[in-house]
């Protein structure tokens, strides 16, 4: 009865293998671990890569829902600038029930404007910030009892989105 050890590594020799053949077997072995570690960082890379391509690709996506949001809502600007336009023009028809609907309008527009996270800005009276105005016009500061660089009135009323500049406020600006 061989009472061997199963920890014990047999000799090359006593499995019947010749040592040119051991070595052969051994250089093998070796171009295969290295092929092995070689696959293997490849892998990780080509996985890293899928990472970077995800985060690009969801970045690229919320950018492209951004931009479409904005175009959309410098439409539904135009419509309230025009709302605004037609209720200047008829302030002096109150009780009109045309008027009425145009004041309706313009305040559900607001609304829903307001539930999207646009908010209009209230630009006269204010300090001039190239931030949040555009300057289309300037009037002297004496003939308006403002101080020099500040807003005198909005042309058209200028939106926030979410806290950041939708569209820039054209102002009248004293000089």
């Amino acid at each position: 009865m061989d009472e061997r050890n199963d920890e014990t590594p047999t000799a090359p020799e006593e499995m019947g293998l010749q040592p040119d053949t051991v070595d052969s077997l051994r250089t093998q072995l070796g171009r295969y671990k290295e092929e092995a570690e070689r696959n293997w960082q490849q892998f990780l890379h080509a996985a890293a890569d899928l990472e970077n391509y995800k985060k690009q690709a969801a970045r690229q996506r919320d950018d492209a829902v951004q931009r479409t949001r904005n175009s959309l809502l410098y439409v539904i600007l135009g419509v309230v600038d025009n709302l605004e336009r037609a209720l200047d023009h008829a302030a002096d028809s109150a009780g009109d029930p045309i008027v009425e609907g145009i004041r309706m309008t313009h305040r559900q527009a607001l609304d829903v404007l307001a539930g999207l996270g646009v908010r209009p800005m209230d630009s006269a009276g204010k300090p001039f910030d190239p931030k949040f105005h555009e300057a289309i016009d300037t009037v002297p500061a004496a003939s308006v009892g403002d101080a020099p660089g500040t807003v005198v009135a909005d042309v058209q009323r200028g939106y926030l989105l979410d806290g950041e500049v939708l569209r820039p406020a054209k102002v009248r600006v004293a000089k």
